[in-house]
């Protein structure tokens, strides 16, 4: 069944307040600790979100967003369209509030993160990435009858998400950028709803891989765009095919752009986290740390979003014995 969403209009410091204070007793207020690097290097601090209780931020947005749902849409059951983290978000989201759960998963989605939606009570159902992207922006799949609650494309979604930016300025309020990774948008925009309504400027920047940046493009093309050439890669949590018109209108007058970096310097910043910090983060989770580091958002303050640590070990360490130390 497809539903229609509502108009898109901003996200304001009172719903990202209530937001904040809805999803309280369930999403953790996640610490951000300074990356020490020595001289030379940019000022980079860490929004450790793979912290959270689901190991992704996504469950920031789903909490609130599930729980903004009314008491008849609840009790039809949810379902959403995800690689995993989102997946996860919601799955936590509807056992907490006793109704079913059902995830449009990618196949290729990590066991990891498979794994963690089953435990949780959902019932998933593996498609192709492309089958998944096609519900994304059609808003509906066959034999979900459920509500629908879009991972990225929904108000009380990214109002969720938008709380961790009031974390960041109150405990780094001297920061000069801020860095999040885009795979449909909804982190970038809720952190930058907060930030600019604050402190216009503090620049927010998103980070994507090399094999799938539409959003970059977007920006440079001043108009959402198609990424040509998309490719698969083990950032399976960012990096769409396309920017879609409407969050392309959520983006473009708050967020100040995307960071393009390799495959490689995502993996020697997923390297660089598990060396200096002990933290484990996916592909995703990695983005912003290594757009940081390129120093194309300045020599800091900067604040990385480490969005998610939801990666299989096994394919960890392979990425991680892969590839050498940071090189600028």
């Amino acid at each position: 069944m497809s539903t229609s969403p509502e108009p898109v209009r901003p996200i304001s410091l009172e719903e990202i307040e209530a937001a904040r204070a809805r999803i309280a007793r369930t999403a953790v207020r996640t610490p951000l600790l300074r990356l020490e690097l020595g001289a030379g290097r940019p000022d980079i601090r860490l929004k450790l979100e793979n912290l959270q209780p689901t190991n992704s931020y996504k469950l920031r947005g789903a909490v609130n967003a599930v729980a903004m749902l009314t008491e008849a849409a609840r009790q039809r059951g949810v379902w959403t369209i995800s690689a995993g983290n989102a997946g996860q978000g919601v799955a936590f989201a509807a056992r907490q509030a006793g109704v079913p759960c059902s995830v449009v998963v990618i196949e290729t989605a990590p066991a990891a993160k498979i794994e963690r939606m089953r435990a949780l009570g959902a019932r998933l159902v593996p498609v192709p990435y492309e089958v998944a992207w096609t519900a994304l922006e059609e808003r509906a799949f066959p034999g979900m009858d459920g509500t629908f609650v879009h991972p990225f494309d929904n108000h009380n979604f990214i109002a969720g998400h938008a709380t961790m930016g009031l974390e960041i300025l109150e405990d780094a309020p001297e920061s000069v950028a801020v860095i999040a990774a885009i795979g449909g948008g909804g982190l970038v925009t809720g952190i930058a709803s907060a930030i600019k309504a604050r402190n216009p400027r503090i620049k927010v920047f998103g980070a994507e891989p090399e094999t799938a940046a539409p959003a970059a493009r977007s920006f440079a093309e001043g108009s959402p765009q198609v990424f040509p050439g998309w490719a698969p890669s083990f950032v399976d949590g960012a990096g769409g095919k396309s920017v879609f018109p409407r969050m392309w209108e959520r983006m473009r007058e708050i967020v100040d752009g995307s960071i393009v970096v390799s495959l490689e310097q995502t993996k020697q910043a997923m390297r660089m986290l598990a060396e200096k910090t002990r933290v484990i983060a996916e592909g995703a989770g990695a983005l912003a740390l290594a757009a940081a580091l390129t120093g194309k958002a300045g020599s800091g303050p900067i604040v990385a979003v480490v969005s998610g640590g939801n990666i299989d070990l096994k394919k960890f360490c392979e990425i991680i014995e892969s590839t050498g130390a940071f090189t600028p």
